[in-house]
Formats: C-alpha cells, sequence, structure tokens
C-alpha cells in the first residue's frame, strides 16, 4: 500500500468510524480534508461517494445484523433520496470550482456547527412518519452536491422530531448506500473516476474495516462528546478552507 493511498485509509477509518457510531460525518470529514488538499468539488464528492459504496454498505449489513434498522423508516426515505443523489450529482458535474466551492466549504462550516447543537439536545422517542420522503430527497440532494451532509441532515433531522436515536442512526446509513451508489453512478457517466482511484480505494479500505467496530459502538459509545469533538473538527476545518476560498 502507498503512503497516499495509506493517508487515505486512515482518513476513510477515522470518518467511518464516527459516521457509523453517530449516523453522520463521513462524507463532512472526508470532503472538508479532501477540499483542504485544493481537489476539485466535484472530484471530492465523486470520490467519497465511491468510497462510500463500500463503506456505506458495510455499515447497513453491520446496522442490520445488530438490529439497528427500521425497515418502515429505511422504505419511506429510499425512493426519494435515491432521486436526489442523481440529481445533486448531475448538477454539480457541470458546475465550475471557482464558483460552487465558497459554497460547499460554508455549508460543510454550517454541517459542523448543526453536529454542535445536536449534542446538547436530546429528545423523548416517537415514530416520525410525516414529510419522510421530502427529507429523503433534499437530504441527498445536498449530500451530494456539498460532498457530505446526509447523516447530519437527515439523522438530526428525524431524531430533533423523536425519532428512535439507534434506528435512525441504523436506517439512514442503510440508505446511505443506496445514495452513494446512485450518486457514483452518475458522477461515472460524467466526470469518471480515473484520476483519484488512490482516494477512492483509500477511503473504500479505511471505511470497511471501521464499519463493523462503528455498528458495535453505535450501542456503547457516549455520545455527547464525541459528537462535539467531532463537530468541532469539521467547522474549524471548513472555517480554515472558507478563509482561504474567498480572501
Amino acid at each position: 500500500m502507498t503512503d497516499g493511498v495509506l493517508l487515505y485509509a486512515l482518513i476513510g477509518f477515522a470518518a467511518q468510524l464516527v459516521d457509523g457510531a453517530l449516523g453522520m460525518a463521513f462524507g463532512v470529514i472526508s470532503s472538508s480534508i479532501l477540499l483542504s488538499f485544493g481537489i476539485h468539488p466535484a472530484a471530492v464528492s465523486a470520490t467519497v461517494h465511491a468510497a462510500e459504496c463500500i463503506s456505506t454498505g458495510a455499515s447497513a449489513a453491520s446496522h442490520h445484523a445488530f438490529g439497528n434498522i427500521d425497515k418502515k423508516l429505511f422504505l419511506r426515505l429510499l425512493p426519494a433520496a435515491v432521486l436526489g443523489a442523481i440529481i445533486g450529482a448531475y448538477v454539480l458535474s457541470n458546475l465550475s470550482a471557482d464558483f460552487i466551492k465558497p459554497y460547499i466549504t460554508f455549508y460543510l462550516m454550517l454541517m459542523g456547527v448543526v453536529i454542535i447543537v445536536k449534542a446538547f439536545k436530546m429528545y423523548p422517542p416517537k415514530e416520525v412518519t410525516s414529510h419522510v420522503g421530502t427529507l429523503g430527497f433534499f437530504g441527498a440532494l445536498l449530500d451530494v452536491m456539498g460532498g457530505g451532509g446526509w447523516g447530519p441532515i437527515v439523522s438530526t433531522n428525524l431524531i430533533a422530531r423523536g425519532n428512535d436515536i439507534k434506528t435512525t442512526i441504523g436506517s439512514v446509513n442503510a440508505v446511505e448506500f443506496f445514495v452513494t451508489l446512485s450518486a457514483s453512478a452518475t458522477f461515472f457517466m460524467t466526470i469518471g473516476f480515473a484520476q483519484h482511484l488512490d482516494i477512492i480505494v483509500g477511503l473504500a479500505l479505511g471505511g470497511a474495516v471501521a464499519a463493523p467496530l462503528a455498528a458495535l459502538l453505535c450501542k456503547h459509545v457516549p455520545v455527547k462528546p464525541l459528537m462535539l469533538a467531532v463537530g468541532a473538527l469539521i467547522t474549524g476545518l471548513s472555517f480554515y478552507n472558507f478563509v482561504n476560498v474567498v480572501f
């Protein structure tokens, strides 16, 4: 394994460990770091989502094995989320880096703030059934166009509305596999992946190794301090990227 692939594998491992445990942050962590390396936003999203095809598949299987998936919630989210992913990938593929990068870095910074705010709020569990498809569509659309955010948008919204935390995390992670698969297929047909195979391989390997451990941690991890640390990391790194792009 080359040094470059090893670096991306470490990023993928850390990102998936957090994502599988919290139901969010693989995309926003990976994308924030890759954008700081100067990679085109469309290429960042394409490589992150291609890698997530492996890591989210492993995560979905692991959450299923640990009984964390609510089938009704999964089916409510799935169709609209796939449509949003396809549209988001197609639109992003046709935008210039200079135009879109400031918006993406600002968006990722807001996602970090969302995670921090969520760490201080607890909600009694209840089944959420309204506007789930709409949430899935816009969650996937913004996730693909921003290089991440599916978990912070969808998991946070459902949990904030009272849905059970563990089954929300498991179900949202399972749907994310189909979001990444749809986005990756669209990116493949529009911009391809040939220039960044080392990133894809590294992120995928690291994410796949971390996925089973992350699913187990979902049942035991102290959520609040981890969310605070992750939110601070994403916000700080995205703020740095935003300042460099704008100024």
